[in-house]
């Protein structure tokens, strides 16, 4: 089976959180054609705050200037991409960090003047993943992307899981999350939510902020030919584990 796995950046900034993680995707990885990509807004954050740099969005998307792309290659493509990779070998997986750029994996479009270099992913080239996979290595994926013009792009991590899923033909997408899932009116998670559902809770402002962005990226996601997307937590130990043996954790999204 075709797996994509999109890690959350507060997930890999504990040490302790990214080895447990690593292990689950390394055990994953030695059964199915596994791909991972991962975020890491907070240690941006972090990093450009330490350097007196603000960060500045819009619409939830970080103001990219040329400081902020260095950063983002110093960031993503660096500390955060191979510290996975190598609690992955660590683990015993045969991994490999990449980015968007190399062998223009994913390619992006800038979306606008205002936010500078940030992009939107437009297609997924999946030869290089296929020749991965196919032949027991691990892709790990930083959501930095480029174009056939040498321009490097700040893309969201959720945007980027979508084109390298879609790309890719994964079967399954699962977002590992620092929430228990998707939330109904009441407070309770959904198990099974559909496209449509979703569309009625960001309607009804049930899903608001980073939510409503997941679930538009999941429905985007579906649309796209994944088979099902599933929005789950993290944190709890055992959780591939557990998705895979159809267990009910989390909130899983499918087309209808």
């Amino acid at each position: 089976m075709k797996l994509l796995v999109k890690l959350g950046g507060t997930l890999l900034d504990d040490a302790a959180s990214r080895q447990r993680l690593a292990g689950e995707l390394a055990t994953v990885a030695a059964e199915h054609q596994l791909v991972v990509v991962h975020g890491g807004g907070k240690q941006m954050t972090r990093y450009l705050a330490e350097r007196g740099v603000e960060s500045t969005f819009v619409h939830g998307l970080r103001v990219t200037t040329p400081e902020v792309v260095d950063a983002i290659l110093k960031v993503f493509a660096g500390t955060v991409n191979h510290e996975l990779v190598a609690s992955l070998v660590a683990a015993g997986a045969r991994s490999v960090g990449l980015t968007g750029i190399d062998a223009a994996l994913t390619e992006a479009e800038r979306v606008s003047a205002e936010l500078g270099q940030v992009g939107k992913p437009t297609r997924t080239n999946p030869a290089l993943l296929d020749l991965l996979t196919e032949n027991g290595y691990l892709p790990v994926i930083a959501c930095v992307a480029g174009n056939r013009q040498g321009e490097i792009f700040n893309v969201n991590a959720d945007q980027m899981a979508i084109s390298v899923a879609v790309g890719f033909g994964a079967e399954r997408l699962c977002f590992l999350t620092d929430v228990p899932g998707v939330k109904s009116a009441d407070g309770q998670v959904i198990e099974v939510l559909t496209a449509l559902g979703a569309s009625q809770l960001i309607a009804d402002a049930v899903a608001t902020g980073g939510m409503e962005a997941k679930l538009v990226s999941a429905c985007e996601a579906l649309a796209g030919g994944v088979g099902s997307v599933t929005i789950a937590p993290g944190a709890a130990p055992g959780i591939l584990a557990q998705l895979l043996r159809g267990e009910a954790v989390g909130t899983r999204m499918v087309a209808g």
